[in-house]
């Protein structure tokens, strides 16, 4: 076939191709090493020089196959799963950054993802400067500084739900020689590929959509190969300088477009050690292979649940980007697949927070977990729960207000979601 897959296609058939006699389904190789012949093999993968499957905590048959499912998927060139979303998101910055770094970040991003930017990097000598994603370009051109080394941001925000314009971000990063990095967990590559868009690096927390099942704990990092190392090599010296764990090698010189996905694997892998285990990425293999079914349909509930809560007289307000209403609207209908965004709707209701929790509880149907995304329709207050460790001015930064309620529409009957909703509605009265 000479024509690209289409996204159904590769959430099926990508990563995994047996041979004759192998597995059909994607095997689990529940192994912390594997053998070769002679000594020499092996010193040749450990220099790099060939590549190959030597020890798990580096590479392993079946997570490397998910990998390139989720690569392909996105439209990049390589990719690398990590334990955790958390984990992606520390690895896709920490491999280009070092103490007396700076990194510029929208706001409007996951309360984890700002207690790691906020408070963990800043440990490690590296500042983050905050910025209003909607703000004009020029506004977000005063955070860069000389020792910048990328723009990072959310496709659609955790728990905000504020969209990306990821092509306006986009040119402001390569403005300055850097890349832009965007966490795409909650559009998923079925609704929205950033690297269309100029995006560089794409992470996920694959707990989320991908899993689907909230089965296991992952995340991924993909390298779209289009960002030019060497031509802004004195901000990437981990890139394109000799690195002497390796005997000088240089990752750009050596590994060309798949410089940044090597490095993380060989250095970062190799020395911090967040992987998946093969058993949890065969789990996230299989929720990827209906990632194009549940995904629409997550949408088209969410699109119902919408509606049901505008019309509401208890809902103060409500934020979902596929509501004609919603200032988000015209942007996700350019930037997403048929206009979807995901399946997370977030609305107050008046009365402020306690009434807000006194509706949660209410719920039955619905249930309250630390989590989002998946086939089961659950419920959140994030400013008691997720975003409790922030404050008030930090809550307000991050787009999450006293009353805001995260609900993510799961892929049940809508009718019986919006009736778990009404009956919750009415408790409250």
């Amino acid at each position: 076939m000479n024509q690209p897959l289409r996204p159904e296609t590769l959430c099926v058939q990508a990563g995994w191709t047996p041979k004759k006699g192998e597995s059909r389904v994607l095997p689990i190789y529940q192994s912390t090493t594997f053998k070769y012949e002679t000594s020499e093999q092996m010193a040749k993968l450990f220099d790099l020089e060939e590549a190959g499957f030597f020890y798990t905590r580096l590479q392993n048959p079946t997570n490397e196959a998910v990998a390139s499912k989720i690569a392909q998927l996105e439209g990049g060139i390589a990719a690398i799963l990590t334990s955790s979303g958390q984990a992606a998101s520390f690895y896709a910055i920490f491999n280009i950054c070092e103490a007396g770094d700076h990194v510029v970040s929208t706001s409007a991003i996951y309360g984890g993802t700002y207690n790691l930017f906020a408070i963990t990097l800043k440990k490690m000598g590296i500042e983050v400067t905050f910025v209003d994603q909607d703000a004009p370009a020029e506004d977000i051109l005063k955070a860069f500084r000389p020792n910048t080394k990328l723009l990072f941001g959310e496709t659609i925000s955790n728990p905000s739900l504020n969209v990306l314009d990821i092509r306006k971000m986009a040119d402001i990063a390569h403005s300055q020689g850097v890349p832009l990095i965007v966490d795409n967990t909650f559009a998923t590559p079925i609704n929205c590929r950033p690297f269309d868009f100029g995006a560089d690096i794409v992470t996920h927390s694959t707990t989320k959509y991908m899993d689907g099942h909230a089965s296991a704990v992952g995340g991924a990092i993909v390298d779209s190969g289009n960002f030019d190392w060497d031509a802004h090599k004195d901000k990437f010296p981990g890139l394109t300088e000799p690195d002497p764990s390796y005997h000088g090698l240089i990752y750009t010189n050596s590994f060309g477009k798949g410089a940044y996905i090597t490095k993380a694997t060989v250095q970062l892998m190799r020395d911090l050690g967040s992987i998946p285990a093969p058993q949890n990425s065969f789990l996230l293999n299989i929720g990827l292979e209906t990632l194009h079914l549940r995904v629409p349909r997550h949408c088209e509930n969410a699109q119902k649940v919408a509606e049901f809560l505008e019309q509401q007289p208890d809902v103060a307000w409500i934020n979902y980007p596929g509501l004609p209403s919603s200032p988000l609207h015209e942007l996700s209908q350019r930037q997403f697949r048929n206009g979807q965004s995901c399946g997370v709707v977030t609305f107050g209701i008046k009365g402020g927070r306690e009434r807000a929790i006194k509706f949660i509880d209410s719920l039955k149907l619905a249930a309250i977990v630390t989590h989002v995304a998946d086939s089961r329709t659950c419920v959140l207050h994030p400013a008691s729960h997720t975003h409790r460790q922030l404050s008030d001015e930090q809550l307000l930064e991050a787009g999450v207000k006293p009353d805001l309620i995260r609900f993510s529409v799961g892929t049940e009957a809508a009718e019986d979601i919006i009736a778990d909703l009404q009956q919750a509605l009415d408790a409250i009265k």
